[in-house]
């Protein structure tokens, strides 16, 4: 019987899940005592800088057994970020029904917030072919070779050896952290595509391939030109057609928050001639940069000087990248399944808006991913709430949240406070979002994940110090037993799994550069491989991992359980990081189940072993 005052997380009390549609219907409902000490409930809603809006729950004559009754009101809400609680008028005067964690309500507890509901604008729409796949994040420098004899810039220093690791001094000018070239290239990607696809990938999203005078691409020169390192417009054209074809996307960067400063728009350094920003107040692209007074001197991105910053509220720019003939058309139009936007919550709402219109023009299925760190439904960034995932700007974003709390619980955390992390971002993110959320445990701006787990902490040591250290046999070993825990459950939550190009060869290293090492060919970590092609493999004949719900059904100090189910399959995913076995009886019926790894069930109990997995799946 309940007798909790309010759930957020229980249809019961709130009858839908999560977030809601912009003027649908929904109901909220409040667990009160019979004594007559509640006399009046009103539900407050809250909206940044807006007016609250109250509304009077009455009886709904919906008695429960023992001593409980319920208020209930219906709500229809216009588009909007809400935070809510109820205010309770009581024979001891007004209390307020706050959350007290986990969407539980309690009357004025410790700590206590309101309840938070995203309300999205109506007729939302992301793509649904993407839904149930697989990403592979490339960085294109590192990842394999391809016959290319394109002439280059002669200022650039090319590795001769595929297996050195990358230079991370800035000593020197030429062979120096960022200059260093292992000549990774396009036509290489596309001449390994079978391997991608064996891994059961379904998009690849490739750091950017503009040119640009630097190994990382984020400093771009000309966004028309694909960098001659890595080929050319012919290149690209040919990768999408032949990944297609396999049934693979390819996604791109979008870095439009700044440029190069050695770049055909600011021109610094003059290797575009004599035009440029930089040089010439009367250039076409003087007002895309944000110059102080009448100086040469500008803002940079993050005060870095080589990157100038861009301003986006500038028209032409944003006819630039956004319009008929504009940089994002112009890739779409060559095969580009969409774009991930670099640095997300630094571009402003209008200049997002007209991006979604861009990309959505040239294919409604396109994907637009932004780069978010927090919670992307609450974020505020220079002084304003954003609306990145309420219908009118970007599909989904990469989801730190989860990895976050992925590592965090792998690491040594609580199988509670992994399940409440979890439940925040169901709760919070539109469905059509959380269908298409990018769930990495590792990036080109992260360490490699098998470091992260086994590697002593880098607690904020130089890059002499990481270029010297190497995991041992037992870190090792032990970080792959780790990166299976972790990796089954970014492979199973809601959203797309992104594998981090090598992560699933063993390859390690710390922050930039070592974690951009080359793909190690030919002396790949069999076993991990393997793995990770069974677990791909898993994950595409289960139908409950495209649009399934989800719901744990034991969490403790070092171990979860939960599962994924729709109405044609169901799966039931467990991980133990002790060392010491877990057996967990469930109130589900387990016989029609096949073990898919870990050990086989009983009727109704699940044993996970010490530090392993457990996957059972269900037609």
């Amino acid at each position: 019987m309940r007798t909790m005052p309010y759930n957020s997380r229980d249809t019961f009390y709130k009858s839908i899940f999560g977030s809601v549609e912009a003027h649908k219907g929904f109901k909220l409902r409040v667990l009160l005592p019979r004594d007559g000490y509640v006399k009046g409930v009103v539900a407050v809603f809250n909206k940044d800088n807006e007016k609250p809006l109250s509304f009077e729950m009455t009886d709904d004559c919906n008695c429960l057994e023992g001593n409980f009754y319920t208020r209930s009101a219906e709500f229809s809400l216009e588009e909007g970020l809400y935070f809510y609680h109820f205010l309770m008028y009581t024979t001891d005067g007004e209390r307020k029904l706050l959350n007290k964690g986990g969407g539980f309500g309690d009357f004025e507890p410790k700590n206590g917030t309101d309840f938070q509901l995203t309300v999205y604008e109506k007729g939302f729409e992301t793509p649904t072919h993407t839904r149930g796949g697989i990403i592979y994040q490339i960085f294109p420098d590192r990842f394999a070779r391809g016959e290319n004899n394109l002439p280059y810039p002669k200022d650039r220093y090319i590795k001769s050896d595929w297996n050195e690791i990358p230079e991370y001094t800035q000593d020197n000018t030429f062979k120096c952290l960022g200059n260093d070239y292992y000549c990774g290239n396009l036509k290489g990607i596309e001449q390994k595509l079978d391997y991608i696809a064996s891994l059961g990938v379904t998009m690849i999203y490739l750091n950017p391939i503009f040119e640009a005078h630097s190994n990382h691409r984020y400093n771009t020169a000309d966004y028309f030109k694909i960098d001659p390192l890595l080929g050319d417009e012919g290149d690209f054209i040919s990768l999408c057609k032949s990944a297609k074809e396999k049934g693979i996307d390819i996604i791109l960067d979008g870095v439009f928050s700044h440029t190069g400063d050695d770049s055909i728009y600011f021109n610094a350094k003059k290797r575009y001639g004599e035009g440029g920003a930089y040089n010439d107040k009367d250039s076409k692209y003087y007002s895309w940069y944000k110059f102080k007074g009448n100086t040469k001197d500008y803002h940079s991105w993050w005060g870095v000087k080589s990157l100038p910053e861009i301003n986006e509220d500038d028209s032409d720019f944003t006819e630039f990248i956004t319009g008929e003939n504009g940089v994002i058309r112009y890739w779409m139009r060559r095969g580009a399944a969409g774009f991930r936007l670099d640095v997300a919550d630094e571009l402003p709402d209008a200049f997002l808006d007209r991006v979604r219109i861009a990309v959505k023009s040239e294919n409604k299925e396109g994907y637009l991913l932004g780069e978010v760190w927090e919670d992307a439904t609450n974020k505020i960034s220079y002084g304003a709430r954003r609306r990145f995932l309420r219908g009118k700007q970007l599909d989904s974003v990469m989801n730190y949240p989860f990895a976050n709390a992925i590592v965090d619980f792998i690491s040594g955390g609580n199988g509670k406070d992994f399940a409440e992390a979890v439940m925040t971002v169901l709760e919070n993110y539109p469905p059509q979002a959380l269908h298409n959320l990018m769930n990495h445990i590792g990036t080109h701006d992260t360490e490699r994940i098998l470091t992260r787990l086994a590697g002593e902490p880098v607690a904020g040591r130089k890059r002499d110090w990481q270029a010297k250290q190497v995991l041992t046999t037992e870190q090792y070993q032990k970080g792959k037993k780790m990166l299976k825990l972790a990796a089954l459950l970014q492979y199973t939550l809601v959203g797309l799994p992104s594998l981090y190009y090598g992560d699933e060869a063993g390859l390690t290293g710390y922050g930039d550069p070592f974690c951009r090492g080359t793909y190690p060919w030919g002396n790949e970590d069999t076993e991990l491989l393997n793995f990770y092609k069974k677990l791909g493999q898993a994950r595409k004949n289960c139908t409950a991992f495209k649009e399934g719900s989800l719901e744990f059904l034991a969490v403790g100090l070092g171990y979860a359980l939960f599962r994924r189910f729709d109405d044609k399959s169901s799966a039931i995913i467990g991980i133990n990081r002790w060392c010491n076995a877990e057996e967990i009886t469930l109130d589900i019926d387990l016989s029609g189940y096949k073990t898919v790894f870990g050990n086989k069930p009983t009727q109704n109990t699940v044993t996970i072993d010490g530090e392993d997995i457990v996957l059972l799946v269900a037609d």
